[in-house]
């Protein structure tokens, strides 16, 4: 056996002005680089295979254990050994936010931090917009930006990989021990090897389908751009095939909380007369935990588009309406069990089902050491933490949305929204900054800016939270909602471009109806 030690060189990656050439690739799953010329092979020194573990060695830290079939971890060098390295894991709100409010402040001279943003996709998502991309409203660059454009101009570096393992070191303290030059490793799923200062946890979550049998072999989710893309896919199919055979198209959306209320109403507007969508609630009312403006406006436009509200059921599984192995062979059957006693039990039959019921937070996906060094989390899998956003017991790394189970000054979690990641990410780039410049860190504190919500095309709703009673839906309340985006959108370069896009649109828009109003008035004189 072979002990390679989990402190490792490392080789410097940047998007910026001194980034590497767009054409390299890395092998594997690591995108935006090629690492074949970083990585020495010659015939004197072949490249051998190893399987590789985790060992504790003596000091508490941990090294990793190879021995030949698998290929050692390939490690890469920060531009700069006197910097401090900040490793950010995920790259949606709260990981790419963090990373732009770490670029963003102002630093004495060496202390600005060298950032790495790791992440799976080559996208940033905003997920909020994804029903725009079913409506037709948005295109996808407008809310998924590739990462590589909105960090051109930062001194941020990219990663595209998957995480694997995270190794830790700073359970002996903030300085660690006195042979420990690192606050920790996390190695990727390529195969790749980064050594970090601080270490920020912003993973995110995944929708949970096992909860129900056929779920997940039948269901659609509706979380990520990809998801986004299948399901407007599926749609357009069955609108062909609605248009050929005048069948009606049925679509079936379980939960109607502001995911199943914002989806029941995008779809049924899209559909209009040539389907029906069903919304499933295991409560007996929509958005229980939503303002009750933004509940009253949801209601008005789900029955005014005959959206089928069946409250008060559960899905108890889903399975093939035929024998058919087809993926469109004859639908779905879901049947539904009553919440309440006396109640009829039923069964419905859609094309499509859409699944907005249950997350679970990518971070249980991680190994990790048992012991001290593992990170503590509650039963949900997200990791605990304390009020500046710090693990407990690892004071170099900190966790923000779905990966953090921070709670508010009543005790209760915190909702692992896009607007608390937002605030979160705010907070964890100041915190990194005082706890480099060794000042106190702040406590967070979540304010509640408000709610929104889409309801179609023209349609929305948002109740500010600092004006109590109102609610602002309608055209009005779409266009309020949609410019509280823009401004929220990652780069100010971004948001210029997707602001000019747009006004386009809308003036394009806006001289179509014109015309067509206008053939109607000299057609009816």
């Amino acid at each position: 056996m072979t002990v390679l030690s989990a402190v490792s060189s490392l080789v410097p990656f940047s998007y910026g002005a001194t980034r590497l050439s767009s054409k390299a690739s890395l092998a594997s799953t690591t995108s935006g680089f090629k690492l074949s010329s970083l990585i020495r092979n010659s015939p004197r020194n072949p490249l051998r295979l190893y399987v590789s573990r985790a060992i504790a060695n003596n000091d508490g830290g941990y090294a990793a254990e190879v021995s030949e079939n698998e290929t050692p971890p390939r490690t890469y060098t920060w531009p700069d050994n006197k910097r401090p390295r900040v490793c950010i894991l995920g790259g949606g709100f709260g990981g790419l936010y963090t990373a732009l409010r770490l670029e963003s402040l102002v630093w004495p001279d060496g202390k600005k931090p060298q950032v790495v943003l790791v992440d799976q996709s080559e996208r940033f998502v905003f997920k909020p917009m994804l029903y725009e991309l079913l409506s037709g409203e948005v295109d996808v660059w407008e809310i998924a930006p590739r990462f590589s454009d909105l960090l051109t101009n930062t001194g941020i570096q990219f990663l595209r990989d998957r995480v694997k393992t995270l190794l830790p070191c700073d359970h002996l303290g903030v300085n660690a021990s006195e042979s420990s030059v690192t606050g920790g490793t996390v190695l990727l799923e390529s195969g790749f090897n980064i050594e970090y200062d601080w270490l920020v946890l912003a993973l995110g979550a995944e929708p949970n389908l096992d909860l129900v049998p056929g779920a997940m072999e039948f269901a659609l989710p509706f979380y990520t751009l990809n998801d986004a893309i299948r399901v407007n896919e599926k749609l357009s199919k069955l609108e062909r095939r609605n248009f050929k055979t005048g069948n009606a198209i049925k679509v079936a959306v379980v939960g109607c909380g502001y995911g199943g209320v914002e989806l029941a109403a995008t779809i049924s507007e899209r559909l209009q007369d040539r389907g029906t969508v069903q919304a499933i609630n295991v409560s007996k009312s929509i958005l229980t935990s939503a303002p009750d403006g933004n509940r009253e406006a949801a209601m008005k436009v789900l029955t005014s588009r005959k959206v089928q509200l069946l409250l008060g059921y559960l899905v108890r599984c889903i399975k093939r309406a035929s024998d058919s192995e087809e993926e469109d062979g004859g639908g779905y059957l879901l049947e539904l069990q009553p919440t309440e006693k006396g109640v009829e039990s039923q069964v419905i039959e859609a094309d499509m089902v859409l699944w907005t019921v249950g997350t679970k937070p990518l971070l249980t996906e991680l190994e990790q050491p048992s012991g001290p060094s593992g990170l503590p989390l509650n039963v949900r899998g997200q990791a605990e933490t304390d009020e500046t956003l710090r693990v407990k017991g690892h004071p170099r790394i900190f966790a923000l949305g779905d990966s953090s189970s921070l709670r508010d000054s009543n005790g209760k979690l915190l909702p692992t929204t896009a607007q608390v990641a937002f605030q979160e990410a705010d907070f964890t780039g100041w915190n990194i900054w005082a706890a480099i410049n060794s000042r106190p860190l702040l406590p967070f504190r979540f304010q509640n800016l408000g709610e929104m919500m889409t309801l179609g095309r023209y349609d929305a709703a948002i109740s500010p939270s600092f004006i109590e009673g109102l609610t602002l839906d309608g055209p009005v309340g779409h266009a309020a909602r949609k410019l509280a985006y823009l401004i929220r959108l990652p780069t100010d370069e971004h948001r210029f471009k997707v602001g000019v896009s747009w006004f386009a649109k809308s003036a394009v828009e806006s001289v179509a109806l014109l015309q067509s109003n206008l053939a109607k008035v000299f057609s009816s004189s």
